[in-house]
């Protein structure tokens, strides 16, 4: 299908390519994975433009400050709730408790729809009406579902989501009042794959399975952007982020290696050693980086509190173990007692009421730090990917003291 004719007036894209081969793809018109490997395609920008940190000092407070390196071409199409520029918290309560010097948190909760799933989902269905598609479909664990349920809502497209049945209520309640179709399958994010796949054979809808476009991506990369930004140019020793499909962990890296290309960041910076959490219940990357087996096709998990991260089979597992690589980072899976344990204390030490997936994050810190890989004196920045709000029938009747 052809883009309809626009002015570029926002972004500098300049290409897709593979992430496998590198063959580039046309960003001119819909894509979904590569035509050659069937894998991610990337984005990439003309980064010797006129595009300086310095003009994003009168700019709107969302991730759209960052429209050069971001893929919409043309205003008209953008599909934003006021996504991005979350905060960043000083944990100074847990940090004098178990001895960090510097700890943080970017709270994703507090994007639209209550996830950082808004970010990846506005830029899709954005471009998704740059584009003209007929409408859009998800299979989900429950956030991107509701997120993508909400910006087709603003965008005045049909949205389908497919989700396991046995997702918490107020995720399923929440893509209904946005007037999406539901439909509830028995099993994980796979099982739900395999529905979407079913129900979208001739391919008229665009399926924004995790990095299955190139969208969602260019849109969790902001949260990248906006780390250094926030830092004054400056990034994290360590940054823990709680992988399910990868979409975050690989965009704050990508983000990363486009400041340096831009000058935002000096080209010597030592960047953060990332660390990819997972729950002990569906831990196919853990498995996969500590050499349990050879990838995770064929992995099979278990339903986890942390909705999120029961991803089995993520697509983009390549691209995530490459970071753990180039950053020298790890991967690390967490019990759903001690996820429990976490939300507990991030809500009465902090204040602050965050999903099993935030609290896998912090829990991850202290065991890090206890076993000697991170050090007291770093500057230790955590993830938390969402509202706790929305996981209460999961974690009902679990209180800890």
């Amino acid at each position: 299908m052809m883009a309809p004719q626009v002015e570029t007036n926002l972004s500098s894209i300049t290409v897709l390519t593979c992430s496998k081969c590198g063959k580039e793809h046309d960003y001119e018109i819909l894509q979904r994975v590569s035509s050659c490997c069937a894998m991610p395609l990337l984005a990439h920008y003309d980064v010797s433009g006129p595009f300086s940190k310095e003009d994003l000092q009168n700019r709107e407070g969302t991730m759209w400050r960052y429209r050069e390196v971001l893929p919409v071409l043309n205003e008209t199409y953008k599909v934003s709730l006021g996504e991005g520029c979350t905060p960043m918290l000083d944990l100074k309560n847990l940090a004098d408790a178990y001895g960090f010097d510097n700890l943080k948190l970017k709270d994703e909760g507090q994007n639209p729809t209550g996830s950082f799933k808004a970010r990846g989902l506005s830029m899709a269905i954005s471009k998704a009406l740059e584009l003209g598609t007929e409408g859009c479909i998800i299979p989900t664990a429950g956030n991107a579902g509701v997120a993508m349920a909400a910006y087709c809502a603003k965008a005045n497209l049909p949205a389908i989501v497919v989700m396991p049945r046995h997702t918490p209520k107020a995720f399923k309640e929440e893509c209904y009042w946005y007037g999406a179709e539901i439909h509830l399958i028995d099993g994980l994010i796979h099982d739900c794959a395999a529905e979407v796949r079913k129900l979208n054979q001739d391919g008229h809808l665009l399926d924004v399975s995790t990095l299955k476009e190139p969208y969602r991506l260019e849109g969790k990369k902001t949260m990248g952007y906006e780390i250094a930004e926030q830092l004054q140019w400056q990034v994290p020793d360590v940054i823990l982020y709680p992988a399910g499909g990868g979409t975050g962990l690989i965009g704050i890296w990508k983000a990363f290696q486009e400041m340096i290309a831009l000058g935002w960041l000096d080209k010597e910076i030592r960047l953060p050693r990332m660390v990819a959490v997972q729950a002990e219940n569906c831990r196919p990357l853990v498995d996969t980086f500590q050499g349990v087996h050879a990838n995770s096709q064929n992995y099979n998990g278990l339903p986890t509190l942390a909705n999120g991260l029961a991803v089995p089979r993520p697509l983009g597992e390549p691209l995530m173990l490459q970071v753990l690589e180039q950053s020298g980072g790890t991967a690390i899976s967490i019990s759903e007692d001690d996820m429990v344990e976490g939300v507990r204390e991030l809500s009465r030490k902090e204040g602050l009421f965050v999903a099993p997936e935030g609290a896998a994050v912090w829990m991850a810190a202290r065991q890090l730090l206890k076993q000697g890989w991170i050090q007291p004196q770093e500057q230790v920045l955590l993830l938390n990917t969402g509202s706790g709000q929305k996981y209460m029938e999961n974690i009902e009747g679990r209180y800890i003291g």
